[in-house]
C-alpha cells in the first residue's frame, strides 16, 4: 500500500466532486456509495487509481 494513500481523504474528495455533479442526490447517499467503493478498492496493490476507480463506480451507481 502506498504510504500516502488515505482512504478517508479519497472519500472526502470523491464525495465532494459527486455532490457537485449530482446536487439532487442526498449527500449521505453519495458518501455511503463512495465509501463502499473505496472500501472495496483500498486493499488493491496499486493505490494510485483508487480515487478514479471509486469515482467511476460511484457515478455508475448514482446515475442508475
Amino acid at each position: 500500500m502506498a504510504a500516502d494513500f488515505d482512504p478517508e481523504q479519497v472519500v472526502r474528495e470523491v464525495s465532494a466532486a459527486l455532490r457537485t455533479r449530482y446536487p439532487e442526490k442526498d449527500p449521505a447517499e453519495i458518501e455511503q456509495v463512495v465509501r463502499a467503493q473505496v472500501d472495496e478498492l483500498k486493499d488493491r496493490p496499486v493505490q494510485d487509481y483508487v480515487s478514479v476507480l471509486a469515482m467511476r463506480a460511484a457515478k455508475k451507481r448514482l446515475h442508475g
